[in-house]
This record gives structure tokens, C-alpha cells and sequence, in this order.
């Protein structure tokens, strides 16, 4: 199972969480993940190469995603240095993602089937933004 969760960057509130099995890719449930109302999307190398998907969700948003830094064995400086400065803004982001498993203890699945489990992760996210 994969958890998908879109975050305030600001405030660090859990607003869309999609729960999926384990070889869905994240670019899939990007959609799910925006209100429409963002003004920056930021994300990881997953969600690189949707910024038409980001655009039909939410038109006045930026694409802020990572991008590939390597090609052919060289490495574009300029483009790690923006990816850095990136990760600063997700490091917020994935506090989330720490509350849920440090302290609520999400780590591994309790019962068989996704429902369930999808249930159990979206009152963890609930009880997470209190």
C-alpha cells in the first residue's frame, strides 16, 4: 500500500490523502492530490514531467518538482542547486509523513485488504492535523 498525501507547505495541514496498492505510480493519483487552489506544486522526482496534469487541476499553479540532474554521467550543477533549494520546502512537507509513522506508529499494514488499511490511514491523517 502507497499513501498519498497533499500538504500545506504553510501551515503543514494534511488536505487530500489518496491511498492506493503498492504498484500504482504517484504521477497516477496527482490529480486527487490538488484542490485547485495552489499556488506552487512541489514534489518529487515522481511527479516529474506533469505539468499538464498540474495545470487542468490547478490552473494558477507553478510546476516546482524535481528534476533529473544527471545525464550521460554529467552532473548539471545548476540544476542540483535547485533541486536543493527545493528539498527545503518538502523537508516541511514530509513532517507529515513523520507524524503518521513515528508517532502513530503507520509502519507496517495491520489487516488484509486496502479498504481497511485506507480507512485506518485516513483517520491516522485526521487525528494527525489536530
Amino acid at each position: 500500500m502507497k499513501a498519498h498525501i497533499g500538504v500545506d507547505s504553510k501551515s503543514k495541514i494534511i488536505h487530500a490523502v489518496v491511498a492506493t496498492a503498492a504498484n500504482v505510480a504517484d504521477s497516477q493519483v496527482l490529480p486527487d492530490l490538488l484542490h485547485g487552489e495552489e499556488t506552487r506544486v512541489w514534489g518529487d522526482r515522481a511527479y516529474q514531467g506533469q505539468t499538464a496534469a498540474i495545470r487542468q487541476c490547478a490552473p494558477r499553479a507553478q510546476d516546482m518538482t524535481h528534476r533529473r540532474c544527471r545525464n550521460r554521467g554529467e552532473v548539471d550543477e545548476i540544476q542540483r542547486a535547485k533541486n536543493r533549494n527545493k528539498s527545503r520546502v518538502r523537508a516541511k512537507v514530509e513532517h507529515a509523513f513523520g507524524v503518521i509513522k513515528n508517532i502513530f506508529g503507520f509502519v507496517k499494514l495491520r489487516y488484509k485488504g486496502l479498504m481497511k488499511n485506507a480507512n485506518r490511514l485516513f483517520v491516522t491523517c485526521a487525528l494527525a492535523n489536530l
